[in-house]
């Protein structure tokens, strides 16, 4: 299963873990990640991820999330087509980001786009083609 897992997906784990949610939100991604790292699912990567990512002003954070590229088995660059996608979803009401990384997994083909935004969750039901998902949905579904 392709798996594109958004940048608050990436960053979950460094958020302050107070939060019961939070902290069930970060280990369901660990779960994910380790999955991906074993080999089970497929991480798909984007040049937007990089972006956001170099903007990341917290060093250990830019790094560490920055090593999940070299576990991606798809890498998605910007195409005409890829920004035409991005334009139409944020037309829909996304964010210009979140819209940019919805059309990079839509073009990877991915299977599933996991994400902590509520409000890209509020709009998943617009999408017909790819599977929007919260980690801990993610986890009841796919994990035993």
């Amino acid at each position: 299963m392709k798996l594109y897992l958004d940048n608050c997906m990436f960053n979950r784990p460094f958020d302050d873990q107070s939060s019961l949610v939070i902290r069930l939100e970060s280990e369901a991604k660990l779960a994910i990640q380790e999955s991906i790292r074993s080999g089970e699912h497929d991480l798909v990567w984007s040049y937007i991820l990089d972006y956001e990512n170099e903007k990341n002003p917290f060093w250990e954070r830019k790094e560490q999330i920055g090593h999940w590229r070299k576990y991606a088995k798809h890498d998605i660059t910007e195409t005409p087509s890829l920004i035409e996608q991005a334009r139409q979803l944020h037309q829909l009401g996304l964010k210009a980001m979140d819209a940019l990384h919805i059309a990079c997994a839509v073009t990877a083909e991915a299977d599933c786009f996991l994400t902590t935004d509520k409000g890209i969750l509020k709009k998943a039901a617009i999408f017909q083609t790819l599977a929007i998902k919260h980690p801990i949905d993610f986890v009841r579904e796919i994990f035993p």
